[in-house]
C-alpha cells in the first residue's frame, strides 16, 4: 500500500508495486532488494525523495535522520498468537530516534498514531523513566545448562549462587510483582527470607526441566549435577534445550529408513530456533497454495504455524521455485542461516544413538541445504548441473561422452572437456567452469586396520588418510544458493549393518589429513567386515565407502 498526495493535498492509499516512485513524493521502503536500497537512501539523503515509507523493522536498518518521523500505528500482526500484539517499546523508541537533522534541524517531530486506551500509556513512557527489567528468567534454562556443561554450576547451590550474581537478581527485590515473587509468607515484603526463597524454587524448577529433557542428569542425592551428551551438544552449538530434547525424542523413528528425508526435514523444522519466524497476516493462504505445488506434504492443520513456514520455504529452495513476495526471500534467508548447526546437531544426536541411517540421512539434509537441490526423486537434476553454465545441452553432450556426475567430470583429462564443449560454450565460459571443476575436492580415501588382531571388547582403532587428488582443491564451498560463505568439510563414519560405531568431522587441506576412528571389538573373535563413510557436508555426489575388514581375537582370562 502507497501513500499518493494529491494536488490538493490530500493523502489517500491506493496499491502501488514495491519501489515505485510517485511524484518524487513517496516510495515503498518494504521489499526493495539490496541493490534498490543504496539508491533509496541516497536518494531520499539528496532530497529527491520526500517522503520515505517502510516497515518497522527497516526502521533499525535506515542509516539517516528525518524532520518528521509518523508511527502509524503500534501494532502488529502476530502469527503464533493470531492476533495483533503491542510493538517492542526499544522499537518504537528506535523509530522515534530518526526525527531531527542535526545539520538542518534544531528539533526533531515524532508523531505516534495509537489507540485510545493506549494513549496515557505512551504520554507515561515518553515523558518518563521507564525501569529495565530483565528476560533472563524466561532464558534460564539454556543459560544453566550452558554453565552446568563448562563447570560452572555442579550443584544446585551453585546455580543459587550464579543468580545471585545478575541483574535479574537486582530488580527481583525491587520490582517483586513483576517477577511473581511470592512475599505473601514474608510479611509481604521482599526480604531476603523471600527472595531465597523465590530463587531455590526457580532453581529446582529449572534443573528439572533439564532433567526431564535428558540434557542434566543428577549424580548424587545432595543435588550434584552432571551434563549428558545432548545437553553438551545444545551448549556447542547454541540451541535450545528443548531442541536436542526433541531430536533425541523423534530421530531414532526413522531409525530403520535411510531415505526418509521428509522425516528427517520435519525434525529439523520443528526445532525450537524457527519458533520467531515471522507468519504475517493471511500468509497461512500463500502457505496453502506453496503447500500444493511442493512435493513434500505438510499437515494442513498447522499451515498457519512458523515451523510449516520453515518446511515450505526449505522445500521450495531444494526446488528452486520462485518464492511469491520478497518477504519470504527474507524468511529464506533466515531459515538457511540456522539450518547448517541444527542440522549438524541432529548428526551428532544420532552418532550419540548409534543411528547410522539416521546419521546419513542429516547428513545428505545439510548436502541439500549447502547447495539448494533435491538428492533424489522426481524433482532431482544431475549433480552436473550445480556447476554454472551446465544447461540441458551442455550435460546431453557430456552424457554422450559418458559423463553422468560430478566424480566422472572430476577424473576427465581438462583438454578432452574443452574439446567436447568448445562448440556449447564461450572460452570464458569454459574457463570459469574448468576453474570450478579444479576446485571441487577429490579426495583419495585409504583405510588401515591394526595389524595386529583386536581384543574382543576392548577398544580397536582404524588409521584413516585422506589426500586431496586435485592441485586447485580450495576450502570455501562452491554454494551459490546458499546465503553466505561456508567452509567444506567432511564426516568420517565408521559403520555395520545399520549401527554407526564411530563418527569424526575432519577438514581436508593441501596435504594429507590423517585421523583415527575408535570403536570397541566385537566379542565374537575371526574377521569382521566395516564399511568406512566418507560424506561431505557440502557437495552432493562426492561420498565414498571403502570396505574395511578387522580381524578379532577372542577373549581370554
Amino acid at each position: 500500500i502507497g501513500v499518493f498526495i494529491d494536488e490538493d493535498g490530500v493523502a489517500r492509499w491506493r496499491p502501488v508495486e514495491a519501489g515505485t516512485v510517485v511524484h518524487n513524493q513517496v516510495i515503498i521502503r518494504s521489499g526493495l532488494s539490496e541493490g534498490d536500497r543504496p539508491l533509496v537512501e541516497r536518494l531520499f539523503v539528496e532530497m529527491k525523495i520526500m517522503v520515505l515509507v517502510c516497515t518497522s523493522t527497516l526502521a533499525w536498518g535506515v542509516n539517516f535522520p528525518a524532520h518528521l518521523v509518523v508511527v502509524k500505528g503500534t501494532e502488529f500482526y502476530d502469527g503464533k498468537q493470531k492476533r495483533y500484539v503491542d510493538m517492542p517499546v526499544t522499537d518504537v523508541l528506535q523509530m522515534m530516534g530518526r526525527a531531527g537533522r542535526p545539520q538542518f534541524d534544531d528539533q526533531g517531530v515524532a508523531v505516534i498514531l495509537v489507540h485510545e486506551p493506549k494513549k496515557s500509556f505512551y504520554r507515561k513512557f515518553l515523558y518518563e523513566p521507564f525501569p529495565v527489567e530483565s528476560c533472563l528468567q524466561e532464558q534460564l534454562h539454556d543459560h544453566f545448562n550452558a554453565e552446568i556443561v563448562s563447570g560452572t554450576i555442579r550443584h544446585c547451590q551453585d546455580a543459587v549462587d550464579f543468580l545471585s550474581w545478575t541483574y535479574y537478581y537486582r530488580r527481583l527485590t525491587r520490582n517483586p510483582a513483576y517477577y511473581k515473587l511470592d512475599c505473601s509468607a514474608h510479611g509481604g515484603e521482599a526480604n531476603p527470607e523471600a527472595v531465597s526463597a523465590s530463587l531455590s524454587e526457580l532453581v529446582e524448577a529449572t534443573v528439572g526441566d533439564l532433567v526431564n529433557a535428558g540434557c542434566v542428569e543428577y549424580v548424587s542425592d545432595d543435588g550434584a549435577l552432571m551434563p549428558t551428551t545432548i545437553g553438551r551438544i545444545a551448549s556447542f552449538y547454541y540451541l535450545k534445550y528443548t531442541t536436542v530434547a526433541l531430536f533425541y525424542a523423534e530421530l531414532h523413528d526413522v531409525d530403520d529408513a535411510p531415505t526418509e528425508l521428509p522425516d528427517l526435514l520435519r525434525v529439523l523444522t520443528d526445532a525450537s530456533e524457527y519458533d520467531e519466524l515471522p507468519v504475517r497476516h493471511n500468509e497461512e493462504h500463500v502457505n496453502a497454495q506453496m503447500a500444493e505445488e511442493l512435493p513434500w506434504k505438510v499437515d494442513h492443520r498447522l499451515i498457519d504455524s512458523p515451523h510449516t513456514k520453515a518446511l515450505l520455504l526449505l522445500q521450495a529452495h531444494f526446488a528452486r521455485a520462485p518464492l511469491p513476495m520478497s518477504d519470504y526471500v527474507t524468511d529464506t534467508r533466515s531459515v538457511l542461516d540456522q539450518s547448517i548447526r541444527v542440522l549438524q546437531a541432529m548428526v551428532d544426536v544420532a552418532a550419540d544413538g548409534g543411528w547410522l541411517y539416521t546419521a546419513l540421512g542429516c547428513m545428505h539434509l545439510t548436502q541439500m541445504v549447502t547447495q539448494g537441490r533435491w538428492l533424489d526423486g522426481p524433482g532431482a537434476q544431475s549433480t552436473l548441473r550445480d556447476l554454472p553454465h551446465v544447461d540441458g545441452k551442455v550435460e546431453a553432450a557430456l552424457r554422450k561422452k559418458g559423463v553422468v556426475d560430478l566424480p566422472t567430470l572430476m577424473k576427465a583429462p581438462p583438454a578432452t572437456v574443452r574439446g567436447w564443449l568448445s562448440n556449447l560454450l564461450k572460452p570464458r565460459q569454459l574457463s570459469e567452469l574448468q576453474s570450478l571443476v579444479a576446485s571441487l575436492p577429490a579426495v583419495r580415501l585409504e583405510a588401515a586396520a591394526p595389524q595386529k588382531p583386536s581384543v574382543g571388547g576392548a577398544e580397536a582403532s582404524i588409521d584413516v588418510t585422506l589426500t586431496p587428488t586435485n592441485s586447485g582443491h580450495r576450502k570455501m564451498v562452491h554454494a551459490p544458493r546458499f546465503p553466505k560463505p561456508k567452509l567444506g568439510g567432511w564426516w568420517l563414519i565408521l559403520g555395520v549393518d545399520d549401527e554407526l560405531l564411530a563418527l569424526k568431522r575432519v577438514h581436508v587441506g593441501r596435504g594429507p589429513t590423517r585421523a583415527s576412528l575408535a570403536f570397541v571389538a566385537p566379542d565374537d573373535g575371526g574377521d569382521h567386515e566395516y564399511e568406512l563413510h566418507l560424506v561431505s557436508d557440502s557437495y552432493v555426489g562426492l561420498d565414498q565407502m571403502r570396505p574395511v575388514t578387522v580381524r578379532v581375537a577372542e577373549a581370554c582370562d
